[in-house]
């Protein structure tokens, strides 16, 4: 048992950090806020501390309902990483929108959904994996509607919770569909299950699991919640919604396809290739006609996900590498863009999200500017920035898998995209000035810092991160395997 616990350790750092804080808050109030948020993030950082033992690299925990192997704990990484600063710029964020509406349970619920982030990517059981799945979203379902007064975030709460109960009990319905045809929900023998022959019943149920996680990674025709979310949440939300909440995901995407049901790879495999091109072609073409920056970038991530699910459709070591490493650059790009996203302010300090306010911010904003400008290329994987690197990766072990029509036909949905992209760079850089987003202020200094690191990760300099990642995502991957 106690090998057990050594294995869960970040999730019981974070366990016991949230629930320390959530008493803390219950007796301080608001004035306890900056003091919780502070904490939340040093657990956060104690919770990645964390992952250096046996929690990256102990095997199977409590009889294979959990894994701690190099796969979870490169997931958790990044998951903190960015839960830590969608905790960081909150702050900055309400003040200037709603003064008081930052609680202190903002943090916690973080931290909680951080918990059940990492038990998604851990599971080695369709329970415990649709345990972590209800905690990440329970705490989701409040954080996207945080802002009180605001009728967009109520919106948004409501949406995605509606939406992620349908979602949820379409898992739920695959999950008993397995289970009944294969008497077990652990990954292990769902997978002997499928490898020792064709059932009719497995693979309906196969269908159903699918499209639930279909829907957690935003994946077309299950992304209709994303637009809305990211727009009506309070943008520090939206961050990690983008972020965190995303590569878990993906991760759970990722084990379930390859260890529960690597043998029906033919099968799943069409899945993913449908729902890659959707997202792709989709997410392209319905971002050209968007107006607000944050709908825009909902559609960029779909969009970005169809390109990860391209890496999967290979269902190689190679393939679930260069997903790995797409994600982790698909973080960095994504941070920024939304740090970006949160400078674009009026005199008054209210936020402006239209995409016409951008219009010639090279002239009044030139280091805001070439910031986004960086991170739009670098979504739109145009080379030399890094966004470029991930984006070949994944084509590359499509084609090597002999997908190649399919590595194609996603390297075309690229050049679509980019048309929207670009459009972003033409408002900044050729149209005549919009005067309507203010000057930064001094209080914005941690979230220029933030913005610069961003920038020089998915920078050329960037690519010096390619050697030292390739092992790393590829000792990920094989965990898988």
């Amino acid at each position: 048992m106690s090998a057990d616990l050594y294995m869960i350790l970040p999730e019981l750092v974070l366990t016991v950090g949230a629930l320390v804080l959530m008493l803390v808050s219950a007796w301080g109030g608001q004035a306890s806020t900056r003091a919780v948020s502070i904490a939340a993030v040093a657990v956060l950082v104690g919770a990645g501390v964390a992952l250096a033992g046996p929690a990256s690299s102990g095997g199977q925990a409590f009889d294979g309902l959990l894994r701690a192997d190099a796969f979870s704990g490169f997931a958790k990484v990044l998951i903190y990483a960015a839960t830590a600063v969608a905790i960081m710029i909150a702050p900055g964020f309400f003040k200037r929108t709603s003064g008081d509406d930052l609680r202190p349970e903002y943090p916690v619920l973080m931290l909680l959904a951080a918990i059940g982030s990492g038990v998604m990517v851990s599971a080695g059981d369709m329970l415990s994996l649709y345990v972590g799945l209800e905690l990440q979203s329970l705490a989701s379902y409040v954080l996207a509607s945080f802002m009180r007064r605001d009728t967009r975030s109520a919106e948004a709460g409501l949406k995605y919770f509606v939406l992620g109960a349908l979602a949820s009990g379409i898992l739920l319905y695959g999950i008993s569909l397995v289970y009944g045809f294969s008497g077990s929900t652990g990954f292990d023998t769902i997978a002997a299950a499928f490898a020792g022959g064709r059932s009719t019943g497995l693979v309906i149920g196969l269908v159903f699991v699918f499209a639930g996680i279909a829907f957690k990674i935003a994946a077309v025709p299950f992304h209709m919640w994303t637009p809305d979310v990211y727009e009506g949440a309070p943008t520090p939300v939206t961050v990690f919604f983008a972020t965190a909440s995303k590569v878990a995901a993906v991760g759970m995407g990722l084990r379930v396809a390859i260890e529960a049901m690597g043998p029906a790879a033919a099968d799943w495999r069409q899945i993913v290739i449908f729902a890659s091109l959707a997202s792709i072609y989709f997410g392209a073409i319905a971002a050209i006609g968007q107006t607000n920056i944050k709908r825009l970038l909902a559609y960029s991530s779909i969009n970005n996900v169809g390109f990860a699910l391209i890496g999967l459709a290979a269902a190689t070591p190679e393939g679930i590498a260069a997903v790995l490493s797409y994600m982790a650059v698909y973080i960095a790009m994504t941070l920024g863009s939304f740090l970006v996203v949160l400078q674009m302010r009026d005199s008054e300090g209210h936020p402006v999200e239209t995409i016409a306010s951008l219009s010639g911010l090279s002239r009044t904003h030139p280091r805001i500017a070439a910031a986004m400008a960086m991170f739009i290329f670098s979504l739109a994987g145009i080379p030399p920035l890094l966004g470029f690197w991930p984006k070949l990766a994944v084509f590359w072990a499509a084609a090597d898998a002999g997908l190649l029509a399919f590595a194609v036909a996603g390297a075309i949905g690229s050049v679509v995209g980019a048309f929207y992209y670009l459009k972003i760079i033409k408002t900044m850089y050729f149209d005549d000035s919009a005067d309507v987003i203010a000057r930064g202020r001094v209080g914005d200094v941690a979230e220029y810092v933030l913005i610069a690191v961003m920038a020089v990760i998915i920078s050329p300099l960037g690519w010096l991160l390619i050697q030292p990642l390739a092992p790393v995502t590829s000792a990920a991957a094989g965990a898988l395997f």
